[in-house]
């Protein structure tokens, strides 16, 4: 079964990696850009059919690795 889990900093987090991003697509020319947030994403192969299993034990590699929950949230997808 794949997932993905992704990973994004909770808002009222500062994000200096995100403006970077924002300042670099303005210099370059892009408009219509208001705000730049970075993440991560984790595409991931558990196996096995059981989806809510899957979805427990992707809760638990976020929780223990994947995410910093004091600054990030998660969100787990089963797509497959």
């Amino acid at each position: 079964m794949k997932a993905r889990v992704t990973v994004t900093l909770k808002s009222g987090v500062l994000d200096p990696q995100g403006k970077a991003i924002e300042g670099a697509l303005k210099s370059l020319g892009v408009d219509g850009i208001a705000s730049v947030r970075q993440g991560k994403v984790f595409d991931v192969e558990v196996p096995g059919s059981d989806r809510s299993a899957a979805e427990a034990i992707l809760r638990e590699a976020a929780e223990r690795l994947l995410a910093n929950t004091v600054i990030e949230d998660y969100r787990v997808e089963i797509v497959g």
